[in-house]
């Protein structure tokens, strides 16, 4: 018995080894076949807003659900908010999938804050003839940030730029270069100071240089997959395109405007009903625009005081005074309706120089008609029917009047001059009206 439980035993061990022997080539080979990894594409071709922080956010965490091989962000932007900035950089920095970050095609930019971004990439790179830095903070109309407040924006965003440089491994004193001094730099410029780590024409050049390359992590190293990788885009959702839309600075301007003189146009001509419509959407949309932007309130009250000072040159005889003070508060209200230190986040001064232009005209059309609506002669009442022309239905005398017709009704009618006596059928004019019996002259009489 002893013998052969020792036989079964034996045998099963050469059986399970036999078994384990060919079960790892099967592995390998299976692990062999395995597709490679995809890379996620985001695209980030606008103003840093929070809409843009939202999906290049929910892109990284749809590129770590996937296990993809890399994150490739395609960035080309003149700047934006810091908060948004700063909410995309630590996004970059938390993820487990290696981000690279191209500054492209051929004419983008990374300016200001897309600055920040570039040097936030596991791997930064930028295409020919494209160019990043001028990362100095200013105000919102491009000057400088004057005093103590210019001094704690300055240092605060230097230390920024100096904390990610270094934990990528770049060259911090450069970098702090482009905040302090506003240095720009071109691909092979940046590339030279080595505040990027290639130049990469397109995407498919930019996925074979990094093969292979380690991503910089600070103590953790990850190896970049990308050669053979297929490229997977995750496109922007129609609805949140157009809300990115509506958070740019101009169009928010524009559709707040817009929307002011259209339901101004339905309150100088009731019944229109399409500026009206048109206006309401349009104000709504704005607001939206105005609600993820740094908004002054003293610049929303200037751009509706304009709004108002227009509706009262149509009903208050200023000669034009009204006109001037509304196109100056425009103005005004455009210059003054964000606070940001990025110029990317302030209006254009010739939209705003245009849209005053429009609401000049505007006002400035119905103010003439109104005018000449009140110069023309009255066309209703007792005022209306002087003047007017009818034809006598019966004889009319003094001292017995008579039938006319004006205007499609029979009227009783009286002779103006006691001496005169009107046939039938001849015409007859009214030169005044008592009640409800019109006195009346031969027409004849009147032209001579």
């Amino acid at each position: 018995m002893r013998s052969v439980l020792w036989s079964f035993l034996a045998a099963h061990v050469l059986i399970g080894s036999s078994l384990s022997g060919q079960t790892a080539p099967s592995t390998v080979a299976h692990s062999a076949r395995t597709p490679a990894q995809e890379v996620v594409l985001l695209r980030a071709a606008s103003i840093v807003h929070p809409v843009l922080a939202e999906y290049l956010t929910e892109g990284i965490a749809e590129a770590e659900h996937r296990n993809a091989a890399a994150v490739v962000i395609v960035l080309d932007t003149p700047g934006g908010l810091m908060e948004s900035t700063r909410e995309i950089a630590e996004a970059v920095q938390r993820s487990k999938v290696p981000v690279v970050v191209w500054v492209g095609p051929a004419g983008a930019s990374a300016a200001s804050a897309g600055f920040f971004l570039l040097m936030s990439a596991d791997h930064a790179a930028m295409a020919p003839s494209t160019n990043t830095g001028a990362a100095h903070p200013v105000g919102s109309r491009g000057e400088e940030i004057p005093g103590p407040m210019g001094d704690k924006v300055l240092e605060d965003a230097a230390a920024a730029i100096r904390a990610l440089a270094t934990e990528r491994g770049r060259n911090p004193t450069i970098a702090e270069s482009a905040v302090r001094e506003s240095r720009s730099f071109t691909a092979s410029e940046a590339l030279a100071a080595g505040l990027i780590d290639l130049e990469a024409a397109d995407l498919p050049a930019l996925l074979a240089a990094i093969d292979g390359k380690v991503s910089k992590r600070g103590a953790k190293h990850g190896r970049f997959e990308t050669a053979r990788a297929p490229l997977h885009e995750i496109e922007m959702a129609p609805w949140r395109r157009l809300l990115a839309t509506l958070a740019d600075p101009n169009i928010a301007f524009a559709l707040l405007v817009l929307g002011g003189l259209g339901l101004y146009f339905e309150l100088m001509h009731p019944g229109a009903i399409l500026p009206g419509v048109v206006g309401a959407i349009s104000l709504v949309l704005a607001f939206w625009g105005l609600s993820v932007l740094p908004v002054r309130t003293a610049g929303v009250a200037l751009v509706l005081l304009a709004l108002v000072f227009f509706v009262a040159e149509i009903k208050i005889v200023s000669y034009g005074l009204l006109t001037v003070a509304g196109i100056a508060s425009l103005v005004l209200g455009g210059l003054l309706l964000f606070k940001s230190p990025e110029p990317a986040l302030a209006v254009s001064l010739r939209m705003i120089v245009g849209f005053a232009g429009l609401a000049a005209l505007v006002v400035g059309f119905l103010a003439w008609r109104a005018v000449v609506a009140l110069r023309l002669p009255v066309r209703s009442g007792r005022e209306g029917m002087l003047t007017e022309r009818g034809v006598a239905r019966t004889e009319i005398a003094k001292t017995r009047g008579g039938k006319v017709f004006v205007r499609g009704e029979i009227w009783d009618a009286v002779v103006h001059d006691a001496k005169d006596l009107i046939s039938v059928g001849e015409q007859v004019e009214i030169v005044a009206v008592d009640g409800l019996k019109l006195e009346v002259r031969r027409v004849a009489a009147a032209d001579s």
